[in-house]
């Protein structure tokens, strides 16, 4: 896909997914009119700001699919698997429209950018789209999606209180007394948004990954005051430095993608060194937590089919839910081979932060909560099929952990294996299904349909010849007494009745143990248990 971020809000817009504000709007009513709109928001006009705001482009499940030039949900997993098998390595260009102005210096002023607030518990304005770049000289390039709070007109903080790579270098400049400088690029493709947000091994640049998803290189030119680049069809670009002041300085609360506000964090401070951008530059504000939710959840998916390929799983499907908040439930539904659930449990804990996961059986519909509790109740005791595994890997932002400064806490993880238990017969999880639900249809009996009533036995003698002809069926193969129903449906139902009847009076009706209808004493017949 070869579409630039402004090409993408054009899509928008032609597709309905993208309304226009041209009147006057506060900046303090961003948040909420985004949060209260069906469409992405393009606010031409905001009061005291010569620059535009949109937000909101990625808040939907459409306008994700829109983004990542993917007809179904389930193709953005695809997608970024291919791509991440696949990264294509940036091309690095001279320049870009985004150095049309540049302001270095006494020139920088974060408070001529128009970012928003959100929530009213929000410690402040805060950048909540950039991608940022850094490298550290022995481990390479990372790209990740940082919050920054603006502080000061030229200083901000860096949200990066959750153990990642960008935390490590950052940890690894502060050893060695030194800043770690940064671009932020803000105003980027949701292509640039989704391969920075995967959380790439050591080593793998994920603008490679963005490459991948895009099928061509991605754009990265020179920063003017750093040895580092930024993404070249970016809106606007920060450069600085993370200084070497460590995780001393209090910011927040955030409002995060768990759909509570955060607690105050500890975070390392941001100077700005330089502002360039377009010179009629959109300013996007990544609109928590829904825009986040959209395109974090398929790299969790990824994720966790390759952990689950990788332990030998077959995989029906896997639903990462929003009542997890995208991040800490996966429900997962397997062709399980015996044992295999707890191979599946084990495998997918492994992956990220995931804190919950109920595996469950081919048969389940997982994105059908009423049918995984279904599965949880019938299929699962607690002491053999829930599965705790403490002092893992947490995410710092679960509010169900301690928090505070310098607090990086373990939790606990949670595997409910909710398959058929091994060695219990199938029959006895035969759903309730009922009869002719594919031919007897209601609107058509509210429309006037009527059933033929069928030929009636007049005496005993014909009751019984129908009986011997029951009789001469059910001795080639059992048969449910519905199936009987139908095979003989030229009679009416109370006729066939009472020719079964007929046969288990004369003691020559039995059952097998699935309870279909066979011979007395025949190779079918289920024999009464031993006393």
């Amino acid at each position: 896909m070869q579409e630039n971020f402004r090409q993408f809000l054009d899509r928008l817009r032609q597709n309905g997914e993208l309304v226009d504000l041209h009147q006057a709007v506060d900046i303090r009513h961003i948040a909420t009119l985004v949060d209260q709109a069906k469409t992405a928001l393009f606010f031409h006009n905001v009061i005291g700001y010569d620059m535009p705001v949109v937000s909101g482009i990625i808040r939907s499940r459409e306008r994700a699919m829109m983004g990542l030039g993917a007809e179904t949900y389930r193709e953005i997993e695809d997608k970024l698997a291919a791509a991440i098998a696949k990264p294509i390595p940036p091309k690095h260009v001279k320049t870009s429209p985004t150095r049309e102005v540049v302001m270095t210096g006494d020139e920088v002023d974060l408070y001529k950018i128009p970012i928003p607030m959100s929530s009213i518990y929000d410690g402040g304005p805060m950048i909540t789209a950039g991608v940022v770049i850094a490298r550290d000289p022995e481990l390479g390039i990372n790209s990740g999606i940082y919050r920054f709070i603006v502080k000061e007109k030229n200083l901000t903080g860096i949200d990066i209180v959750t153990p990642n790579n960008m935390r490590l270098f950052a940890q690894r400049a502060f050893e060695r007394k030194e800043p770690l400088p940064i671009s932020i690029s803000i105003g980027t493709h949701p292509i640039e948004i989704t391969g920075s947000g995967y959380r790439a091994p050591l080593g793998v640049d994920e603008m490679a990954i963005a490459g991948g998803l895009r099928g061509s290189p991605v754009e990265l030119a020179p920063c003017s005051t750093i040895d580092l680049p930024y993404i070249a069809d970016a809106e606007i670009v920060l450069e600085g430095e993370i200084l070497p002041t460590g995780w001393t300085w209090p910011e927040g609360r955030f409002g995060e993608f768990t759909r509570l506000m955060g607690g105050l964090h500890w975070n390392p401070l941001v100077r700005i060194k330089a502002v360039s951008m377009r010179k009629d530059a959109i300013y996007y504000n990544l609109h928590m937590p829904w825009e986040n939710t959209w395109l974090a959840a398929p790299t969790r998916y990824a994720a966790i089919r390759q952990a689950l390929r990788t332990a030998g799983v077959q995989v029906k499907d896997i639903n990462v839910t929003l009542g997890g908040c995208a991040f800490w439930h996966a429900v997962i539904s397997i062709k399980k081979q015996p044992g295999e659930a707890k191979n599946a449990l084990l495998a997918a804990l492994s992956v990220m932060d995931l804190k919950h996961v109920v595996v469950v059986d081919d048969d389940i519909d997982i994105f059908d909560p009423m049918d995984v509790e279904w599965a949880i109740a019938t299929r699962v005791q607690g002491d053999k099929d829930v599965m705790i595994v403490s002092n893992a890997r947490a995410k710092p932002l679960d509010p169900s952990l301690p928090q505070g400064a310098g607090i990086v806490p373990t939790g606990a993880k949670v595997g409910i294996d909710a398959t058929i238990p091994d060695g219990i017969p199938k029959e006895h999880y035969e759903r309730i299904t009922y009869a002719y639900a594919e031919t007897a249809k209601i609107d058509d009996y509210a429309n006037g349909k009527k059933d033929e009533a069928g030929k009636a036995a007049a005496d005993d003698a014909e009751v019984a010849a129908l009986a011997k002809d029951i009789l001469a069926a059910i001795e080639k193969a059992p048969l449910y007494y519905t199936d009987i129903a139908e095979k003989f449906a030229s009679y009416n139902f109370r006729t066939v009745a009472r020719a079964i009847g007929h046969l288990h009076a004369t003691e020559k009706l039995w059952q097998d143990p699935r309870g279909r209808m066979c011979v007395r004493g025949s190779q079918f017949a289920a024999t009464p248990p031993k006393k």
